[in-house]
């Protein structure tokens, strides 16, 4: 069932009766629930024979008729670091094709905000935007963001939680993106809001929801964690935040739909489910539940991921959808943007240097000379695919298109050059390591180098005297022209430093910046990785 348009500020609900209330030897009213989270604007498949806008909503139309009283919801970044049939359309044609595979609910993701909260809310209320549909009407489904909160009102930005009834009993839905969004979005997407801690959030809820009589309540948070290689769904040595997260939540929630890490498992913790259907449209999570009528108790009977075969005829509407938007967008994304000689790839090095990294920051570089740079450094976080010299399409060997550009770097930042002392290139150098769970190690452009020691502890790893520009070494009190994208430039990837960086100069979007470099420096050999290295 799709909802109505409008909602209180912080509470929507939604009473539908989907079956009759059970009687007698029928104890319990079935309910099952369809998830999948990290679509990422998916709309064609992202691996063969996998996945695909059509072929998903295929699957949850045939789940959907075995079982009356289904629900499907999504555990945030639906669209957002999209391929190009998606976000040269600013994500529209992920929003239609949701609306037709009958999504009811949608946690915000960090990606729901990479273009700004007033993109956010278009995307949920509808409204024309230059180079989308101007009779876009939003999506039809509820996207809630329970930890959200307007600074300057006090309000939740997006509804917090919604409560659908189900054979009479009701069913309430808190949706939340993870608390640390700020530290992975341009912060001017996120400028005047606050995010609230998880647990907490959820916890205050609870309280509110059940004062309403309503006592089965299923979450569905953008945040994860990591099975160990190989398990899966097996849950084997499972690790990440959401295991703190769901520890710290009141016991009264049933049932934990996860995502951000883009794995797939099926957990239980702290006694209860925890689910993630991996990324991509690739996979989706089928729980079968029960709900008790006399106690409104909501209890999982069983959880499976489902893999997105193509072994069914595919949804016509999707199709149909997915085929006019993949036209609209084949002059651009097929156009030759220049040529390399060999596959360039975001494979790290044994020092965590990588030939695709170093050739993005070597184009930010060049886009932003006039403006004083002489340095630039790109992070792994904003790299998806690698460039590939085999032909994937019509083009030619070594050629490289427009859709491979914008695969690789899909979040359309603009470039940032800013003033940084030496001291605080050596804080950012040192920021790979401090705070992270693993060395997140940026990419320098060419020209620039250092030494850094792996035995050191977090905050000295940088070798004295081995951070050189132009093979003279910097001086802490020197003064030098950086740039980063605009993700970076906000603090994002925990490089809080470069928040610091004065006399801001906004340059190109990132794509257009490598587009320039290829066009200008084909045919382009793989970068060499000399820009790092190891202290023995």
């Amino acid at each position: 069932m799709h909802l109505g348009r409008s909602w209180p500020a912080l509470v929507f609900i939604a009473l539908a009766g989907c079956a009759a209330q059970p009687t007698g030897a029928d104890r319990y009213v079935e309910l099952q629930i369809l998830a999948i989270n990290d679509f990422h604007g998916n709309l064609s498949p992202p691996a063969p024979e996998l996945g695909g806008a059509a072929w998903l909503a295929a699957h949850l139309r045939r789940a959907e008729r075995a079982v009356p009283n289904t629900v499907i919801v999504s555990a945030g970044d639906l669209v957002g670091a999209s391929p190009l049939v998606s976000g040269l359309f600013h994500d529209e044609p992920s929003i239609m094709a949701a609306n037709l595979f009958g999504l009811d609910f949608n946690a915000a993701g960090n990606h729901e905000f990479d273009e700004g909260s007033a993109e956010l809310l278009r995307m949920q209320n509808g409204g024309a935007r230059e180079g989308g549909d101007p009779h876009f009407r939003g999506a039809d489904f509820r996207i809630l963001a329970a930890n959200v909160v307007v600074d300057a009102s006090g309000d939740t930005l997006l509804p917090a939680y919604a409560i659908e009834s189900y054979g009479g009993v009701p069913v309430a839905f808190i949706g939340l993106p993870l608390q640390d969004t700020p530290s992975v979005v341009v912060a001017s997407g996120v400028a005047g809001l606050t995010f609230g801690d998880e647990a907490a959030t959820i916890n205050r809820l609870v309280s509110e929801i059940r004062a309403q009589g309503v006592e089965a309540i299923v979450v569905l948070i953008h945040q994860g964690g990591y099975p160990e290689d190989g398990s899966e769904d097996e849950c084997k040595g499972f690790a990440g935040p959401i295991i703190d997260i769901v520890r710290r939540t009141d016991p009264a929630v049933d049932l934990f739909i996860t995502g951000h890490t883009h794995r797939h498992y099926l957990c239980r913790i702290d006694g209860r489910p925890v689910t993630s259907a991996g990324s991509f449209g690739r996979w989706y999570t089928r729980i079968e539940a029960r709900l008790a009528p006399r106690t409104g108790d909501l209890t999982v009977v069983s959880t499976d991921n489902v893999p997105v075969t193509h072994d069914v005829v595919p949804a016509a509407d999707v199709a149909a959808l997915v085929a006019d938007y993949r036209a609209r967008a084949q002059a651009v994304s097929q156009s030759v943007v220049g040529t390399i000689t060999a596959d360039i790839t975001e494979e790290p090095n044994a020092a965590g240097g990588n030939r695709l990294g170093a050739l993005i920051a070597d184009a930010q570089l060049a886009a932003t000379r006039d403006a004083g740079a002489v340095v630039a450094f790109m992070n792994p976080g904003g790299i998806r695919t690698d460039l590939l010299y085999e032909a994937a399409g019509a083009e030619r060997d070594g050629e490289v298109t427009f859709a491979e550009i914008s695969a690789t770097q899909p979040f359309g930042n603009t470039l940032v050059t800013m003033t940084l002392t030496g001291a605080q290139i050596d804080t950012l150098l040192e920021q790979q390591w401090v705070g992270q769970q693993a060395p997140n190690m940026l990419m320098p452009s060419a020209g620039f180098s250092y030494a850094f020691s792996r035995s050191a502890p977090d905050g000295e790893r940088v070798a004295p005297g081995a951070v050189e520009i132009g093979g003279m070494p910097i001086q802490p009190d020197g003064e030098y022209r950086v740039t980063v994208n605009s993700f970076l430039a906000g603090g994002g990837d925990g490089f809080p430093v470069l928040k610091e960086g004065t006399e801001r100069v906004e340059g190109i979007v990132d794509i257009d910046a490598l587009r320039a470099y290829l066009r200008e420096h084909s045919p382009v050999a793989p970068p060499g990785l000399g820009r790092i290295s190891v202290v023995p």
